[in-house]
């Protein structure tokens, strides 16, 4: 008698995030240290460092145009009333699509533009640097000390500010030693939660201007997105700055 088995499926990717839940899940990944909503609008506030947590996103806003413009108005006074002038950070797929049309014709300009990456964790994953310092959770104090070297900002708060932001949200974080006492390269991947999926925003990689072309920004990515997985995640989130060079 001949046996029959069927091996197990694997499971069916996710769908794509889009609207609402990518940008609370970006938003999740990159803590500010303040937050209002307000007219289907989160104002995001971290002291001015970065935009990512400084500035206000779009989550459910009016759909017609003379309410968007009423709730715009009143979105930004909560900014302007502090001496702040107003930064909308805008993504993709989030509507109404009247929105960058209308912020134009307000007199915004467009200041940098990035990409939003969806990595599926699934299959065979590269296995972590044989190299890789790795901490899990809350920050790691020596990792934010490679960071901070690796990728300051300027800014009287800005050291302060950022470890705040960092420290908002558990993540897993890795570091690649030079050799000589310093590190190469660092990464760090959010462990966010959409509903009843865990996923990571990874950020903060930077690589040593000496230590480039070494294929060490790929092994820190390669190295959290393996790391990812065994955490749960079934997929990564990373934004790319549309005219970042390696």
């Amino acid at each position: 008698m001949n046996r029959r088995s069927r091996r197990p499926s694997s499971p069916p990717p996710p769908r794509p995030l889009a609207g609402t839940r990518l940008a609370e899940a970006l938003i999740a990944g990159w803590q500010p240290l303040q937050r209002l909503d307000a007219d289907g609008f989160a104002v995001l506030r971290s002291r001015g460092i970065t935009r990512r947590a400084h500035s206000i996103v779009a989550l459910e806003p009016p759909t017609g145009t003379a309410e968007l413009a009423a709730a715009l108005d009143r979105v930004e006074s909560l900014v302007t009333s502090v001496g702040e002038s107003p930064v909308h950070r805008v993504l993709e797929g989030i509507p109404p699509s009247q929105l960058e049309t209308l912020l134009a014709e307000r007199g915004d300009e467009a200041v940098g533009a990035s990409e939003i990456l969806e990595l599926p964790l699934s299959g065979t994953l590269p296995r972590p640097h044989p190299s890789a310092v790795i901490s899990t959770g809350a920050l790691d104090e020596d990792w934010f000390e490679a960071a901070w070297r690796l990728a300051p900002r300027d800014g009287e708060q800005a050291r302060g500010t950022m470890h705040d932001i960092l420290a908002g949200t558990p993540a897993i974080q890795v570091r690649i030693p030079a050799g000589d006492g310093t590190d190469a390269a660092v990464g760090r991947a959010a462990l966010v939660s959409a509903g009843r999926e865990t996923l990571v925003v990874m950020n903060m990689i930077a690589v040593d201007p000496a230590q480039r072309r070494r294929g060490l920004g790929r092994a820190v990515s390669t190295t959290l997105l393996a790391l990812a997985a065994v955490q749960g995640a079934r997929r990564a989130l990373l934004e790319v700055e549309v005219d970042n060079t390696p």
